[in-house]
């Protein structure tokens, strides 16, 4: 069988394929958006008001009114998950679906046909990554296991490698009382182990991060797969991870975002540590704790390509944004810019494309988010046809068209593959065909 990682000409093949699905439907959506603009006087004062709080001022951003429901339709359902799915990943030409259940499904582009499938251990899968040949998976059994891509045929793709901690990790530690932390009463672990289900993974930099409802952040070096640090992070359960830039941000159900920053181990107080690790050289330091709404849960966290925002998903529907200020020590300073309703449940999952940010909501839908010259989020589009909570987000880097792929994972059990319009080039589509028609009513 020839292997799809040995033909370049699969991901051009891919994106034409692409292309000609979403033609027949760009100009809907545009006609679509185009009329629905002519109803943007109806928003009401209240959503266009003002409110500041005592501590920050928080916002309730102006909402432009919502494309019709029948402006985004899927380009594909894919339901062949017995369990409700729970994270999303794109590997190379694959995209990788995981659910509830042990199994882990490999979707072959561009015609989206199953590949293979494979998953092993106990309790549901809750998320996946994928870096160079390596699929990482976590799971409710409070394990992580490694996949190796190989270039073979479907039976054989998917191989399992190692679980994490490591066998060679745990029997270098497990004879030394100083290892063992205590997770409940008269209950002891590894601090390389974790206690209760992870909930998140996130890679950066040769690092694997993986959060946990054990309350803990823990740091893996994807070369030899070492725990190298376990950090107490959070006063309840942390729902979601991303890293970059040097950073690692997690989103806890404790309502805070915690950014957690590289430090030479020469440069730190030992006082202040809040974890446990191995002879790295460098540790994680928190830099800065980011609070928005009382006594509300943060599902989910992403940032912008520029670093300067951090925006996150509230479980009362709130979308937040903080902005980074003037670097002021070793602490970072970060301030709530904007607060705002975006939707009627929970927010459970957010991802980031260029200036849009994408948010899916235990109320079934998706929002979709305009960023702002000040950074600021605006809601212009609702994307609606799953019949559960949208649970997981995943969109693809590569343009088709003058937008993007969009996938989505719900309660349902089924994922949703969409196309997405990216929004300058909607807004240059709109102004173009308003001044054609404007020319055509002063010649009549």
């Amino acid at each position: 069988p020839i292997s799809v990682f040995s033909i370049p000409k699969l991901k051009k093949l891919r994106l034409e394929f692409l292309d000609a699905m979403v033609r027949s439907i760009q100009e809907g959506v545009l006609m679509s958006s185009s009329s629905s603009s002519t109803t943007s006087n109806s928003t009401t004062d209240s959503e266009d008001s003002l409110s500041p709080s005592a501590s920050t001022k928080s916002f309730v951003l102006r909402t432009l009114p919502p494309p019709i429901t029948g402006a985004y339709k899927p380009l594909a359902v894919l339901s062949a998950h017995v369990g409700s799915v729970s994270s999303l990943a794109l590997c190379g030409e694959f995209l990788l679906s995981a659910s509830q259940g042990k199994d882990i499904i490999v979707w072959q582009q561009p015609d989206l046909k199953i590949f293979a499938k494979f998953g092993q251990g106990d309790g549901s899968v809750k998320a996946l990554v994928s870096v160079g040949s390596k699929v990482f998976t976590a799971h409710q059994d409070s394990r992580i296991r490694v996949w190796k891509v190989s270039r073979r045929n479907s039976e054989n793709a998917f191989r399992l490698v190692d679980t994490l901690p490591t066998t060679k990790d745990y029997l270098g530690k497990f004879m030394k009382q100083s290892n063992y932390v205590q997770t409940r009463r008269n209950h002891k672990r590894l601090w390389i182990e974790h206690a209760d289900s992870i909930s998140c993974l996130a890679v950066h930099a040769g690092i694997i991060y993986s959060g946990s409802w054990d309350k803990t952040l823990k740091v893996w070096r994807l070369s030899d797969l070492k725990c190298l640090e376990s950090i107490k992070a959070h006063d309840d359960a942390i729902n979601g991870l991303v890293a970059g830039d040097g950073r690692v941000y997690s989103a806890s159900a404790d309502g805070k975002i915690k950014i957690w920053g590289k430090e030479k181990r020469k440069q730190i107080d030992s006082s202040s540590l809040s974890s446990s690790s191995s002879s790295s050289s460098c540790l994680h330091v928190l830099k800065a704790t980011l609070e928005g709404r009382a006594e509300v849960s943060v599902n989910s966290v992403v940032v912008s390509g520029d670093g300067k925002w951090v925006y996150g998903g509230g479980s009362d529907g709130f979308v937040m944004g903080w902005e980074k200020r003037e670097k002021g020590g070793d602490f970072e300073e970060w301030r709530l810019g904007f607060e705002m309703k975006g939707h009627k449940m929970a927010v459970l999952c957010m991802c980031v494309v260029g200036e849009m940010v994408c948010s899916g909501s235990a109320d079934k839908s998706i929002g979709l988010w305009r960023r702002e010259r000040s950074g600021i989020l605006c809601k212009f589009g609702v994307i609606q046809g799953h019949e559960g909570p949208v649970k997981c987000l995943q969109a693809s880097p590569n343009n088709v068209g003058a937008g993007f792929m969009l996938y989505s994972g719900g309660l349902d059990k089924s994922i949703r593959v969409w196309w997405v319009p990216k929004q300058d080039k909607l807004e240059e589509k709109k102004k173009k065909k308003q001044s054609f028609e404007t020319l055509l009513m002063h010649k009549e």
